[in-house]
């Protein structure tokens, strides 16, 4: 059995890409084989990576088991016995509420410490249902104190959709997730004025590729099973990545299948806005009760969030009152939660109790398919060559991409000419000379030389102090990652290397970086002054 799973790794980590090797390959484990029923179990250590290897995976792990064998082999995924006790723990332990001293002097609660690990994907065990109803009653207490201190007269000037006098006596929901049937009022109210949500923006139209897969695929199941899979969804990516996109597919998807749903999106920066409106016109009982009779929430870039400290606790209280209620809370960012600065422990580590997903920038074939689509939806009709080209030059983010293709068709319309590489070179001259500038492996060299204060000439030595030899590595990594460059031709660049020692160098930065922190923030610098 261990002898299989030796080699059935060893080829999968040369047939995948090497982050997809690391985070669902690695983490796997043999843990029966019976030979008589010819059935081979293999252990995930959570749900989520259970069941995407099922569904991505298993097939070719079967083909090798079989080949390996010669016979049919049945193979089983089943959860890691050891996350099961995991599970049992509380995700977090309760700590004393800060809000009280924030709100009297006006300091904001202590940042989160230097962050430790950041995986790509985390799944936490579910609160303590003990600690959970505590949280929730502090939470109904907190509400309840301040409506009784304050006036809603001067609500109205709050964006906050009406509740049902019901509701708003009752302080309940008209609808649950799985609940039934939302109620007749409801269903009457428009839908997407209360739930700022863009109908345009669904999972139809969002392009899929490698680099946002496992996002689009967290998204999806919690659209299906909202305040039950992953609450929080915490989703982050650089600018421009479909992180905003995907949130409102989650919603949009909601609304279809539970017209009754109340959904908000809001951005982090429209939500401080509404915590200041709040306590200026001493609305919050409003607000409160709004917030926090929700069935889903999606709050757009929380790194708005740093240094606010009472917008922090207010939505602290907001999202133990929905996660006790099994709604659903989904979060965007711009980096890792940890590593957000100015935002209060108790935020963190909620954030980090449901599922944490990166989304990357995308790839070739991605960049292409995103053109080709959006081109489609302008009624232009756009050649293969032409996408190929722009996508190949511009690789940053979706944004980027739109904005090209925006200053092609007003090119071409303008000059009244058929879109070609040509007009395409033409139109976009400015933006392709900034990004011809970029990136070569001499320039990695030298940033990565000058970052870790080593010689360039030691890139291509043959010296192997660690001084050097990690610096090295990482100027291999960054090469694979942000050049056209073969492995044979960057290692021809780094002293003559064989093609091997880059790919072990790329291989073992890449399994690093969801481990180490600080080797994710180093790299995510250099990464940033490379592309300028």
């Amino acid at each position: 059995m261990n002898d299989f799973w030796q080699h059935c790794s060893a080829l999968l980590e040369r047939e995948l890409t090497p982050q997809q090797y690391v985070t669902w390959i690695k983490p796997l484990a043999p843990v029966a084989f019976d030979a008589a029923a010819q059935t081979l179990s293999i252990a995930a250590p959570n749900r989520f990576k259970l069941d995407w290897v099922k569904s991505q995976f298993s097939g070719r792990i079967s083909d090798l088991a079989r080949d390996f064998w010669n016979a049919p082999i049945d193979v089983q995924f089943v959860l890691d016995p050891k996350a099961g006790a995991r599970g049992a723990a509380p995700a977090v332990a309760p700590r004393p509420s800060v809000g009280a001293t924030a709100a009297a002097t006006g300091m904001a609660p202590t940042a989160a410490a230097t962050p430790t690990a950041a995986p790509e994907v985390i799944a936490h065990a579910a609160p303590n249902p003990a600690v959970a109803a505590a949280q929730a009653a502090q939470a109904a207490a907190h509400a309840a104190a301040q409506a009784a201190a304050l006036n809603a007269d001067d609500a109205a000037d709050l964006d906050l959709p009406s509740l049902t006098a019901h509701e708003a006596a009752a302080g309940r929901r008209t609808w649950r997730p799985g609940s039934g049937a939302p109620a007749a009022g409801d269903a009457a109210d428009s839908t997407y004025e209360r739930s700022k949500l863009n109908p345009v923006l669904t999972f139809d139209n969002f392009v899929t590729g490698k680099a946002n897969q496992l996002a689009r695929a967290a998204a999806i199941q919690v659209a299906d099973n909202p305040g039950v899979s992953y609450n929080p969804l915490f989703l982050y990516g650089g600018v421009g990545l479909g992180k905003t996109h995907l949130i409102h597919a989650i919603g949009n998807q909601l609304l279809l299948d539970k017209p009754g749903a109340r959904i908000r999106y809001i951005h982090a920066e429209q939500y401080v806005s509404d915590v200041v409106k709040a306590y200026q016109r001493k609305a919050f009982d409003d607000f409160k009760r709004y917030y926090h009779s929700l069935d889903l929430l999606l709050i757009d870039d929380i790194q708005f969030f740093s240094g606010k400290s009472r917008t922090q606790e207010e939505f602290f209280y907001a999202f133990e009152a929905l996660v006790a209620n099994k709604a659903q809370v989904i979060i965007t960012s711009d980096t890792y939660p940890k590593e957000i600065s100015g935002i209060d422990d108790r935020l963190i580590s909620r954030f980090d109790s449901g599922l944490t997903v990166a989304i990357e920038p995308p790839e070739l074939e991605m960049r292409v398919a995103i053109l080709m689509r959006k081109a489609q939806s302008e009624g232009v009709s756009l050649s293969e060559d032409v996408a190929f080209f722009v996508a190949k030059h511009l690789r940053s983010n979706v944004r980027e991409l739109e904005g090209a293709l925006r200053k092609i068709l007003a090119y071409s319309k303008f000059h009244g000419r058929e879109i070609s590489i040509e007009l395409t070179k033409e139109a976009l001259k400015d933006l392709l000379t900034v990004q011809n500038r970029q990136i070569s492996v001499e320039n990695i060299q030298k940033t990565v030389a000058d970052f870790y204060n080593i010689k360039v000439a030691d890139m291509y030595s043959k010296k192997r102090p660690a001084n050097i030899a990690r610096p090295r590595q990482i100027a291999m990594y960054l090469a694979k990652e942000l050049t056209q460059k073969s492995l044979p031709e960057i290692g021809e660049l780094f002293g003559g290397r064989d093609h091997t020692t880059v790919l072990h160098a790329v291989r073992k930065i890449a399994d690093e970086r969801g481990k180490d922190a600080q080797l994710n923030h180093e790299l995510h610098v250099l990464e940033q002054t490379l592309k300028g």
